[in-house]
């Protein structure tokens, strides 16, 4: 047996990029050798094994053919014969078909190095189109090395292109979209991922709620950049620089999903256009199985942005109302990510990049006042009906907010 580095560990090794995880293949064993050894046996498809000691992932090493539709439609010949080259053949990009052997020697026999030097994203073999789950890979690489001045080579996006016409995107597990998603959501530029599935037309077909804004105007008294896909790219930068949460890049992502529903002939304004992107938030987070923490987020800030936009204009009493949806009488960091993306959709405009969001600071403040009142003594006051407790509190977190709303001349 010959045990060989591969994959992600070698590549950001060759990028000078901090090594996570590492992971090997196997060439000339088989699956009782690998398990005499002790390694333990796991995943589905094709014999993948964890070391006893280290716990990484060893694999042998493999071929595969198209035999059905989709990522999961192949069949694997993991026999001893197979060669390193073989193998590293079946990978998608040249950047991650590079070994390194144990003696410190890369093996490259697909010019990994060079395009690492090019800083170009280029398939391995046209092999690449037998797996849709690639499109989605190629756009994350790129969102994660685009700090790099990485690309995808020409006929790399061309053969995508040819990957979603066929129809061939359409046979992904939407559990897998979900999780290609995410990871696109913690890398360093998420809009790139998204712009890039729009250019090779991956993005109507797992994501149609965001592709269908480019091309819905906006105001431009209030929106220069016009175009809503634009501006919504552009709040996924904005959320990008301001918080490393996924879940606030993903509500600023979707929080303007509405407008595309609205009634054409009132074009460039979009009434209601929060109360309709509801429904569309439902279909993306039931479709793809979206996790509850951005669901949740995503669904407050396409209700409630433009409430927080206006909020010198609120009265007391609807200023409690939106602490309220917030729960931030008991969940305080819910807030928290609120207020950031809310702030990259007022800074995701062109030329207002920079400006900074007043109501951010405004809202602390009058939840700080909110949150300050004495609960313990109104409980504790004999002389209340317990009924009136409820009622009570809130008329003091009213006064509170009003109080607060005075003092910052609001």
């Amino acid at each position: 047996m010959e045990i060989y580095l591969v994959g992600g560990a070698v590549r950001d090794e060759l990028l000078g990029l901090a090594v996570k995880d590492r992971d090997w293949v196997v060439v000339g064993g088989s699956e009782a050798q690998m398990l005499a050894l002790n390694y333990q046996q796991v995943g589905k498809g094709f014999p993948v094994f964890l070391h006893p000691q280290s716990k990484e992932e060893y694999a042998l090493a493999r071929l595969e053919q198209k035999i059905g539709p989709g990522y999961t439609g192949f069949q694997f010949d993991t026999t001893a014969s197979v060669t390193l080259e073989e193998d590293l053949s079946r990978r998608d990009l040249t950047i991650n078909a590079i070994a390194k052997s144990a003696q410190g020697e890369f093996i490259d026999p697909y010019n990994g190095r060079k395009d690492i030097e090019l800083r170009v994203l280029r398939h391995v073999s046209p092999a690449f189109k037998e797996d849709p789950l690639r499109v989605l890979r190629v756009a994350r690489f790129a969102a994660r090395l685009d700090h790099l001045g990485f690309r995808v080579a020409d006929e790399t996006m061309a053969l995508m292109q040819d990957m979603v016409n066929s129809g061939e995107i359409d046979h992904l597990v939407k559990e897998r979209v979900w999780q290609e998603i995410e990871a696109a959501l913690n890398a360093t530029s998420p809009a790139v991922f998204f712009r890039l599935l729009r250019q090779c037309g991956a993005l109507a077909r797992i994501l149609p709620e965001v592709d269908n804004l480019f091309g819905i105007p906006q105001p431009e008294k209030y929106h220069p950049e016009i175009d809503t896909g634009i501006h919504t790219l552009m709040c996924l930068e904005q959320a990008s620089a301001l918080s490393k949460d996924p879940a606030v890049r993903y509500s600023s992502l979707v929080h303007d999903v509405g407008k595309g529903l609205t009634d054409v002939a009132n074009w460039p304004s979009h009434h209601r256009h929060e109360q309709l992107g509801v429904k569309l938030l439902d279909d993306i987070n039931q479709r793809l199985r979206v996790p509850n923490e951005f669901a949740d987020l995503a669904k407050l800030v396409c209700l409630h942005h433009t409430k927080l936009h206006r909020l010198p204009q609120l009265r007391a009493s609807t200023v409690l109302e939106l602490l309220q949806h917030l729960d931030v009488f008991r969940r305080p960091q819910r807030m928290q990510n609120f207020l950031l993306a809310c702030e990259a959709d007022s800074r995701g405009r062109l030329g207002l990049e920079m400006v900074p969001y007043a109501p951010k600071k405004m809202l602390q403040t009058l939840s700080d006042a909110a949150c300050g009142i004495d609960i313990k003594a109104l409980v504790d006051d004999n002389k209340l009906n317990p009924r009136d407790i409820g009622e009570r509190i809130k008329q003091r977190r009213i006064a509170a907010i009003e109080q607060a709303k005075a003092s910052l001349e609001i």
